[in-house]
């Protein structure tokens, strides 16, 4: 197989892209109210990319700057053979050219794969945990039960993994939690992040504008308890951070709505068809199936088509909710670009 020489990615709007959300898949054990709707009809197998073929895409990406790979779903680790990949992965980060690999999950199968991840290099993942209540995350979930997941993020801490929990600030419901998860992520020596609800995908069940809880709001309840020191510090990602100074806690924020982060972007997302999302807030895709598919001893192609997706990335989202309307609202599921 020829590989074309190394140039690095870069959008019309002079940001360096090094960093890849890929889908594995898009079926999840759990069914999140703000996510998916009960009655999802998945893919068929078949239109997925065989893990060889996500091997090739992600190594493309790499070849090409990618520094930071994240593995989302669904749920990641409900993909048949998935551990193969995960091990795969790690050859880039032996070479030095990956300089991390790690996954977003929403925790159930930690305690089974937990061990396996860190042999495979993975050493930070994040777990999306709403609540602390076991009705509520029953309800949240559909599906989930909050016992498995505690098992899974003991699991990953055992092992060495740093955990970070991802927690979607929703009205009405964990609103009355945040200083009880501040408190237990602090207790257990873990990262927390709060992230505003985005309206991605008509599930039928849900309101999203009653859902909706400004982190502004978030941030100033955290005030009233706590001394709030403003960071600096970026991970890679969309999240601002603030330090509550009587704990030394990092609490990052993740706000799309009340604040456009797009001006830093350095990521894109692929799908477990080979769709590349270059924003999440747009509807514009590319579609780098027939690339890889039909040049199976040459990335040349698959190369330009990367390329020449990049230089379609916009300059940024257009999620609005403040003329009380379900504004820029993303027609897919949050699952199928894997957040």
């Amino acid at each position: 197989m020829t590989a074309p020489e190394f140039t690095p990615l870069i959008d019309p709007f002079a940001r360096a892209i090094t960093y890849l959300r890929i889908s594995v898949t898009d079926r999840c054990d759990f069914r999140c109210v703000y996510c998916m709707s009960e009655d999802m009809k998945f893919l068929p197998k078949k239109e997925l990319l065989t893990l060889e073929e996500l091997d090739r895409l992600c190594s493309a990406f790499i070849n090409m700057g990618v520094e930071k790979l994240r593995i989302t779903g669904g749920e990641p680790l409900v993909r048949r053979g998935i551990m193969t990949f995960f091990d795969a992965m790690s050859r880039h980060l032996d070479s030095g050219a990956l300089k991390e690999l790690t996954l977003t999950t929403n925790g159930s199968q930690l305690a089974k794969y937990a061990d396996d991840l860190y042999a495979a290099g993975v050493r930070r993942v994040n777990i999306s945990l709403d609540t602390l209540d076991d009705q509520k995350f029953a309800d949240i979930t559909r599906w989930g039960r909050l016992p498995q997941v505690i098992k899974g993020i003991d699991a990953a801490q055992k092992a060495g993994m740093r955990v970070k929990i991802n927690a979607v600030a929703l009205k009405g419901f964990n609103d009355v939690e945040l200083f009880d998860m501040v408190e237990w992520c602090n207790e257990r020596d873990m990262d927390i992040t709060f992230i505003e609800v985005m309206p991605m995908g008509d599930i039928g069940n849900e309101d999203r504008l009653d859902q909706y809880w400004p982190l502004d709001d978030l941030r100033a309840q955290l005030a009233e308890r706590y001394q709030i020191t403003d960071l600096a510090e970026r991970s890679g990602g969309p999240a601002r951070y603030i330090r509550l100074e009587e704990t030394g806690q990092k609490i990052g924020l993740i706000t799309p709505m009340t604040h456009n982060f797009c001006e830093s972007c350095n990521r894109v997302r692929l799908t477990c068809t080979g769709e590349i999302y270059t924003c999440l807030g747009q509807e514009g895709w590319q579609d780098l199936r027939p690339a890889l598919r039909n040049h199976p001893e040459d990335d040349t192609p698959l190369h330009d088509a990367i390329r020449g997706a990049i230089g379609l990335k916009p300059k940024g989202h257009d999620f609005d909710y403040s003329r009380q309307d379900v504004a820029g609202k993303m027609s897919r599921h949050m699952s199928h670009t894997g957040g």
